[in-house]
């Protein structure tokens, strides 16, 4: 989809906690503007006054939320996200970096809380305005 709308770039850094992905998306960055690329870092979720909203309600709800409640809202916070930082950047020209995006969700809704992810993604492309990353990283702890 990038391509046939500008110049921009979508990039992805995906990876369980703890294993360097906001180390590496940054590194990407700072490399990008080395290069002279200019280039947004966005964070999942959050990156946008809504989905930080959405964020602090994910990892600070008062009460146990249900596995779908939670899909959802991750899922709600990536299509805000997309909408008013992703797409505008990349229709700019700007290469947008990532630190997760729209496979997280099929790791840990679906793989981790056993949702369907044909379900997942089928929502995934409604909320990410079927909008697929240029590239993915994918790192983990292991040596």
């Amino acid at each position: 989809m990038t391509e046939s709308i500008s110049s921009g770039k979508f990039i992805t850094v995906e990876g369980i906690d703890g294993c360097g992905k906001t180390t590496q998306a940054e590194f990407i960055v700072d490399s990008l503007v080395e290069l002279g690329k200019s280039s947004k870092l966005v964070r999942e979720p959050g990156g946008d006054p809504i989905s930080e909203s959405i964020r602090k309600l994910l990892l600070h709800a008062e009460e146990s939320m249900s596995d779908r409640a939670e899909a959802l809202l991750m899922i709600a916070s990536r299509a805000q996200l997309t909408d008013k930082v992703i797409l505008p950047q990349i229709i700019d020209g700007k290469w947008v970096v990532a630190d997760r995006y729209a496979d997280s969700t099929l790791a840990y809704q679906g793989g981790g809380r056993s949702l369907s992810v044909k379900a997942l993604s089928s929502i995934n492309e409604f909320g990410t305005y079927t909008l697929k990353p240029d590239l993915t990283y994918v790192f983990n702890n292991e040596i």
